[in-house]
């Protein structure tokens, strides 16, 4: 397993942080969003050092459909609905000005990274409400300054009710991007943050200490100030690339329930669906649905790589982007994208830039962190707060599911182990692997997700591998191994 981004170049590697420094800006995280920001800041003279906690582009970066697009689900009329068209205009003027910032970065330092102007698609193939939101989505955009409009012409190789057209938009291979963009950036890899206190970055090799903080590792660590992990939830969602193919020259983007996402790259399709809330995977099976929708509709195609990706949600459908929090002027935080990763970073690189050197960004406010949304937000912090009583209660009062015996080979899951409950993965070979079930960022139990063999929290979305072994944050540390 592992993206076509991964497996089409190698990174050089970076040297990882000895000894204390000082700079002007410290930014957490060398993906997208994190190198980017550091690039815009570099162009205006600003001194910045880059910590990162594995390799450049090894995070959420390396797992994208890399889709950089205004166009981000059926939000515009949403937006102009329930925060008036200003803030839409705002939110639709960035993305669009993300995307032309993506432009001119690949033009003036030449990155060579199979950029390809593409329209891009909403696509419906019901019939009734869904289609008349397209129809709605396509008029608000277009009032919005976007080009857009409704059709029921596209290319794909399935009838559909209908469809939202952008022009002008595009994809790329965000690996290669991100290795042009990092030409000449004081980056060190291999290096993660423990602690961040006022000024001071702390990691095991030695203190960074900045003026300006920016946090950009995809989900803030730190819970208080900000209570990120109150705001947010997270979702994965998987991806094949298959040969043999359709081959779309659009990019494009189902709204129905079970729509799935479509692109074309190195003369393969990147066929992508499947969502689900992080942890909540017990039964698995995702690859398996996406690769028999894929051969109903492609029969002599042929799985080439597969992978999946995991998106922050934010309550209102809105990034967080600016400062941090109240009580902290000097922290900036880059989180929330949605599914919408690419334009994302951008517009977080340029409003965080622009508050950094205190130029004002007309578009900032409708990102900003400290917004308050109470009927945008309302239900799904309420859906927030029960998954958490549920799952942090569950840890305590729950069950095993199962003896350890009574797992298959190749299988885990929350079960017996000598008296408790614990997480057991057994390898084919008998061999097994036991780790506390309880997730080291906030206590909930952690759930098995057979697709992936790893141990997924329902409640913030950090995951483990089956060892044990951080793979996402927001957690900082490793799961408990039991002894046996």
């Amino acid at each position: 397993m592992g993206s076509l981004w991964m497996k089409t170049i190698s990174m050089s590697e970076r040297e990882s942080l000895s000894g204390d420094k000082k700079t002007e800006v410290a930014v957490i995280g060398a993906g997208l969003a994190g190198i980017l920001t550091a690039r815009l800041l570099s162009e205006s003279g600003v001194k910045v050092v880059v910590l990162e906690a594995d390799r450049i582009g090894s995070g959420q970066t390396k797992n994208t459909t890399a889709k950089i697009t205004s166009q981000h689900g059926l939000i515009y009329d949403r937006l102009a609905e329930q925060f008036g068209m200003e803030a839409a205009g705002q939110y639709a003027s960035a993305n669009e000005k993300a995307i032309g910032e993506y432009r001119r970065l690949i033009r003036e330092y030449e990155i060579d990274c199979h950029f390809t102007e593409s329209s891009a698609y909403l696509y419906s193939c019901k019939e009734g409400k869904t289609e008349e939101s397209l129809v709605r989505e396509a008029e608000t955009a277009r009032a919005l300054g976007i080009s857009a409009e409704f059709t029921r012409q596209t290319e794909l190789p399935f009838p559909v009710t209908g469809a939202v057209c952008f022009r002008r938009q595009a994809h790329f291979h965000p690996l290669e991007f991100l290795r042009g963009a990092t030409e000449k950036l004081e980056i060190y890899e291999r290096t993660p943050v423990l602690s961040v206190e006022g000024r001071q970055v702390r990691t095991e090799s030695g203190v960074v200490t900045a003026d300006q903080v920016v946090f950009a590792a995809h989900y803030p660590f730190v819970n208080v100030p900000g209570y990120y992990f109150m705001r947010m939830y997270q979702e994965r969602s998987y991806v094949l690339a298959l040969d043999g193919a359709f081959l779309p020259e659009g990019m494009y983007y189902g709204v129905d329930e079970d729509g799935l996402s479509l692109r074309s790259a190195d003369g393969l399709l990147l066929l992508g669906g499947e969502s689900h809330r992080t942890g909540e995977n017990r039964e698995g099976g995702r690859y398996a649905r996406l690769e028999k929708r894929a051969e109903t509709l492609w029969p002599r195609g042929t799985v080439r790589f597969c992978w999946s990706a995991q998106d922050c949600m934010t309550l209102d459908g809105i990034p967080y982007i600016g400062q941090f929090s109240a009580k902290t002027p000097n922290w900036y935080v880059a989180t929330g994208f949605q599914k919408w990763g690419m334009t994302s970073s951008m517009v977080s690189a340029m409003i965080i830039r622009d508050a950094i050197t205190g130029k004002e960004n007309p578009n900032a406010s409708v990102f900003s962190p400290e917004r308050f949304t109470p009927s945008a937000s309302a239900k799904n912090f309420m859906l927030g707060g029960l998954h958490m009583v549920r799952d942090l209660s569950r840890e305590v009062f729950a069950l095993p599911r199962a003896m350890t015996e009574e797992l298959p080979l190749g299988h885990g899951g929350v079960v017996e182990f000598d008296g408790k409950k614990a997480g057991v993965y057994k390898e084919e070979s008998g061999k097994i692997h036991v780790v506390s079930v309880r997730c080291p960022h906030m206590g909930c139990q952690l759930e098995w997700n057979p697709d992936e063999k790893s141990w997924d929290c329902p409640c913030h979305g950090s995951r483990f591998d089956y060892t044990g072994k951080r793979i996402d944050n927001p957690a900082q540390e490793n799961v408990i191994k039991e002894k046996y």
